[in-house]
């Protein structure tokens, strides 16, 4: 609300914390790209899909090899399973997931809408615990597996092979200095790098079944060892269903379809209140990406489970991490399986990027918003450095192992997917839609099941989660309470009759007297005038009383709205709406004097009870220890003595 001179920022300040004033505003985009561009003026569906695929189609550098590592010969079998849950379980939640939020905030603010005060709170806090480990996990994931195609490129072996964990951190910090520099979705880069990466695959995938239709006894003899091992076709297909949470990597890339959801150019007559193309269009996204993926995983898990020998997978063999590479080397020779590699670590630390992304349009979306970040976190540059920083934690405590991250991995991805169908369920029950909240609650129960068996075999990806969970609610909690003197109120707006009241008062005195309502009756106000007049021994009855309501005391930031009414013929009243006391009257008085250039006086009487327990009054519920930390609210707002508002306490 008021303005103060601030002394000139340091270079390097200025350049961390560059575009930081423009957030937070209504409006105001707080990632870390421009703002998206209106429907008109985006992209076209398949471009923008291609954002969504270095995440989405890099993750073949490394399913097939955990496919065979999971279900071993029953890896096509297993993948057959992964591709009906995803065309029939995860595709038709995230395609209502685009209806219900167009802008792209995801199934996250559909719960948050389903919850207020601080249970809301804590528990966008934990799905961002599991979104973070999601995204974290991506970054470092993604530089691993990059670093592993690298190491185990046979022309650089001998002299890269025990630099995997050095070669991992030099990518994460070369993400993290790509953001720093100054990060734009470079959409024509993705369409690139998507286009060749698959179209090399598909060279791969052509290849191998090449061999595998000239060499017929490969077929026979995959089929009679599994057999031999499984017994039938009902057998195989149980073991295939056990074996699926294992292979949950594969549904990764739908958060973030949604996430770019607003770059979708959609129709010319699309607005931000009805972007029906827009939506029409990320459900062809969606629905393209997860075809490609789906036909890409069934032939790719076919063709290495057949040509790749089964030791090869296991950890330190040559297909381990790197199943088509290996397949590309073998059958097309080192030059083609070079060029396949620079394409894979090309995706891979662009998925990084993608994440990356993702995350520093996802946590400025809540925490500044909950109060639970200090403002620099709405700032693109620090907040790259704190994710590199735990990226590079992260990389070390897994030792960049692709296989060891992949339970982490699966686990944020596995969470967030759950969470998308059972807001969508919830959705469609509010909608009156019978047959939709049955099949997504099918599909909420098979995620779940997923999810639950995912974490008991590995518990590490839960155990990562919680810790992200943690820091994220202490730093959280630390970060609302540094900050809980800080004026934050957004807005204030007064109804006619309010700014009469103002108008009238602005050629006298301003006094205001803060009056927590009770019965409101002609008793109640006329006792309270006389109370101020006593205890601060002023004459007449020249006053204004300032009531407020508390709407969300969780909400942090929000709008002020006044309203003015006469009550009993004779008493003036502002009714004020905030989730905080103390801040909405501050607020109302540093308007006040802005407006009419009078400095106001607001009268209030001690609170009684215990001091701490009054602050945690107004920490949880906006109200309690009023008087001082109104006081404390327009000291920190108006450092000038001189031109801030009277408060006066008897």
């Amino acid at each position: 609300m008021a303005t103060t001179d601030q002394p000139p920022a340091s270079r390097l300040r200025s350049w961390m914390l560059e575009g930081l004033s423009d957030m937070g505003r209504s409006g105001g985009h707080t990632g870390p790209h421009a703002a998206p561009e209106p429907a008109h003026q985006g992209q076209r569906w398949w471009r923008v899909m291609c954002l969504t695929g270095v995440d989405y189609f890099s993750t073949l550098g490394y399913q097939p090899g955990i496919a065979a590592l999971a279900a071993g010969l029953l890896s096509p079998i297993a993948t057959i399973v992964l591709v009906i849950v995803t065309l029939a379980g995860a595709l038709p939640v995230y395609r209502r997931v685009a209806e219900e939020s167009p802008r792209g905030e995801g199934s996250i603010a559909m719960l948050e809408r389903l919850l207020s005060f601080w249970q809301g709170k804590l528990f966008v806090l934990t799905l961002l615990g599991f979104a973070a480990t999601d995204f974290l996990i991506t970054i470092t994931l993604s530089a691993a597996d990059a670093s592993t195609h690298l190491v185990e490129n046979p022309h650089l072996n001998s002299a890269l092979h025990d630099q995997q964990m050095l070669i991992t951190l030099v990518l994460v910090a070369l993400l993290g200095a790509v953001f720093l520099k100054g990060f734009l979705e470079a959409v024509g880069v993705a369409v690139v790098l998507v286009g060749l990466y698959l179209a090399l695959n598909v060279v791969v995938v052509i290849v191998g079944f090449w061999h595998i239709i000239t060499a017929g006894h490969v077929v026979t003899d995959w089929s009679s060892a599994l057999t031999a091992e499984h017994g039938n076709i009902f057998v195989m297909v149980g073991v295939a269903l056990i074996v699926f949470p294992k292979l949950a990597l594969g549904l990764s890339g739908f958060e973030t379809g949604v996430a770019v959801m607003p770059h979708v150019k959609g129709d010319d007559g699309d607005t931000e209140e009805q972007p029906t193309g827009r939506i029409r269009d990320t459900k062809k996204l969606l629905t393209a990406a997860a075809v490609i993926m789906s036909c890409f995983l069934i032939a790719t898990s076919f063709i290495t489970t057949l040509l790749i020998p089964e030791k090869d997978f296991e950890s330190g063999g040559p297909a381990n991490g790197r199943a088509l590479a290996y397949l590309a080397h073998q059958y097309l020779g080192g030059a083609f399986g070079t060029v396949y590699d620079v394409s894979t670590i090309a995706i891979l630390w662009f998925a990084g990027a993608s994440a990356m992304a993702g995350l520093l349009n996802l946590m400025p979306r809540y925490l500044p918003r909950y109060g639970m970040a200090p403002h620099w976190a709405r700032a693109v540059r620090p907040m790259v450095i704190v994710f590199i920083l735990i990226a590079f934690l992260v990389t070390w405590l897994f030792d960049a192992d692709v296989d060891a991250q992949g339970g982490a991995y699966a686990t944020g991805v596995l969470v967030l997917i759950s969470s998308a169908a059972i807001a969508v369920t919830i959705a469609a029950h509010k909608a009156g839609q019978r047959g939709w909240t049955i099949g997504f609650a099918v599909i909420s129960a098979v995620f779940l099941y997923t999810t639950v068996v995912n974490v008991i075999e590995r518990p590490d990806g839960v155990k990562i989660g919680a810790c992200f969970i943690a820091g994220i609610i202490l730093v959280s909690l630390l970060s609302r309470l540094a900050r809980a003197f800080e004026l934050r109120v957004t807005s204030v707006t007064l109804d006619p009759m309010a700014e009469r009241f103002i108008r009238d008062m602005a050629s006298r005195k301003i006094r205001f007297i803060a009056n927590e309502p009770d019965s409101r009756d002609k008793a109640e106000y006329r006792d309270k005038i006389e109370q101020i007049r006593e205890d601060n021994d002023i004459p007449g009855e020249d006053f204004v009383f300032a009531e407020v309501t508390v709407l969300d005391p969780s909400e942090f930031e929000a709008g002020l709205t006044v309203r003015g009414e006469v009550l009993h013929n004779r008493y003036r009243v502002l009714t004020l709406e905030h989730s905080s006391i103390p801040n909405a009257l501050a607020a109302l008085l540093l308007h006040v004097r802005d407006e009419t250039g009078c400095t106001p006086h607001i009268y209030f009487e001690w609170t009684e009870g215990n001091p701490f327990h009054n602050f945690l009054r107004f920490f949880l519920f906006g109200q309690g220890e009023v008087a001082p930390v109104t006081r404390e609210v327009l000291r920190e707002a108006e450092p000038d003595r001189a031109r801030r508002p009277r408060v006066h306490t008897a």
